[in-house]
């Protein structure tokens, strides 16, 4: 079991490891090693994740999300294997964490009085601004 938060554990099975070659600089072993992570999460495998948390899930994580509906994350941070898969189970992690917030309900709220009377005061002199972009007459002689 992956433990996300004291009430939220994965089962290993929801998620899978996909190990390859690591980008980037690193010397004549980097060749020869499977150092980068590619973590793999099933989200119809979630059932204890309740429909609200899938939905911020899926709105948080958009562009990781595959159309099959698998959530992948890519870890090369660091050179070792093992540090490359914690961070990529702590950055899972940290996302359910995060769609497992509510968002806060937006309050209302009125604009002051000097905020309107500033708002049509600009408009005022907009207006004024335009109205005085008409045609030019010639003054008649008489």
């Amino acid at each position: 079991m992956i433990e996300i938060s004291p009430t939220l554990q994965l089962p290993d099975a929801a998620v899978e490891f996909r190990y390859k070659r690591a980008t980037g600089p690193g010397g004549q072993h980097v060749n020869r090693t499977d150092s980068a992570v590619e973590l793999r999460f099933r989200l119809e495998s979630a059932t204890n994740l309740p429909p609200p948390v899938l939905e911020r899930l899926r709105r948080l994580a958009r562009r990781r999300i595959s159309r099959e509906g698998i959530l992948i994350i890519h870890a090369q941070r660091f050179r070792s294997q093992d540090r490359n898969r914690e961070d990529a189970i702590a950055r899972l992690a940290e996302l359910l964490q995060e769609a497992m917030r509510p968002p806060l309900p937006r309050i209302a709220t009125r604009p002051t009085r000097a905020s309107r009377e500033r708002r049509l005061a600009g408009k005022k002199r907009l207006g004024e601004r335009k109205a005085g972009r008409g045609r030019v007459r010639q003054p008649e002689d008489h």
